[in-house]
């Protein structure tokens, strides 16, 4: 069964033509960007190809404009639908939509209990206890979000490139910049995920997988041995396939 999965995230959308088991194609454009006729423009002949549409998104205001252009084919990732993992949450309806994505994704692909980490705009932490519940989390801002206030709050302080392993310590500024966030940012990240794995009965079990466009630059220097970029999507594709 043909598919197109869309995820729509703070800063970018990505949109992926599928079947049930792989991700064929795929396209993106800006999250601000998104109206009708942009969608028309970058789906192209995938709405004459695909029998259903799956969306998971963090921006309420884009999402109407994909329901004006899919309607009834639309399946709007939320708790009230069937995701292969249960809810012990006090509030889901204010679990964002990628993030029971990336749960439903790990417990099909690792099963649970587990972790992810999805490093977009801001990195989440979601919990997949044993019983393979999705039972919480944590809300940090993102890397950029952190390098870029910076810029934007000081007179002096430009917006750097970031990169992997920079010196520990810069002989410029861009190259402090650069070490400031790559250390200070997988310092963070690690004390997080060291905190939630105290809360595990057996650590030890618990499976961590990063995602995210930023996951690339921090996974490994955090010990985490998964990394998926692709996550979400596939979350989103499990989900089309319990409806």
């Amino acid at each position: 069964m043909k598919r197109i999965l869309i995820d729509v995230g703070n800063t970018r959308t990505k949109l992926v033509f599928a079947d049930d088991v792989r991700l064929i194609e795929r396209r993106q454009l800006s999250t601000d960007e998104i109206s009708r006729e942009s969608i028309l423009e970058v789906i192209g002949d995938w709405a004459s190809r695909a029998v259903q549409v799956v969306v998971c998104s963090v921006v309420p205001s884009r999402t109407t404009a994909l329901q004006e252009v899919f309607g009834e084919d639309l399946l709007i990732v939320s708790f009230r639908v069937p995701l292969g993992i249960g809810i012990d949450y006090p509030e889901p309806e204010t679990i964002g939509a990628d993030r029971l994505a990336n749960a439903a994704a790990l417990a099909k692909l690792h099963g649970q209990p587990g972790i992810v980490v999805d490093f977009g705009t801001a990195v989440t932490f979601d919990v997949l206890s044993v019983e393979g519940n999705y039972c919480g989390g944590v809300i940090a801002p993102g890397v950029e979000m952190m390098s870029d206030y910076m810029s934007e709050r000081t007179a002096l302080l430009p917006r750097v490139e970031l990169i992997k392993d920079p010196p520990p310590f810069g002989r410029s500024t861009e190259e402090a910049m650069q070490a400031g966030a790559y250390y200070g940012y997988a310092g963070m990240v690690r004390r997080i995920l060291d905190e939630l794995l105290a809360t595990f009965d057996q650590p030890d079990e618990a499976t961590i997988v990063a995602t995210g466009g930023a996951g690339e630059l921090f996974y490994d220097a955090l010990g985490v041995k998964l990394y998926e970029p692709d996550l979400t999507l596939h979350g989103l594709r499990f989900i089309a396939e319990l409806q």
